[in-house]
């Protein structure tokens, strides 16, 4: 996945049910200046969404616990 944001950012955000920052992206990733902050962005907001994933198992598991 993390291959797929590096040269494909948009096709992320449009793989996570975000179309419309998938969208934006595009716009951005068009020009040739915009693919590389494009390229970080994506990168970046998949981080994120597997982090928060990570976070949601961990509460659940506490809450399971007690």
């Amino acid at each position: 996945m993390t291959l797929i944001v590096i040269f494909f950012p948009f096709v992320s955000f449009f793989l996570r049910g975000r179309i419309l920052t998938g969208i934006l992206c595009l716009v951005l990733q068009i020009t040739l200046i915009g693919w590389i902050p494009a390229a970080i962005w994506g990168v970046i907001s998949l981080q994120n969404a597997r982090a928060n994933k990570r976070n949601k198992e961990l509460i659940k598991a506490i809450k399971s616990k007690t």
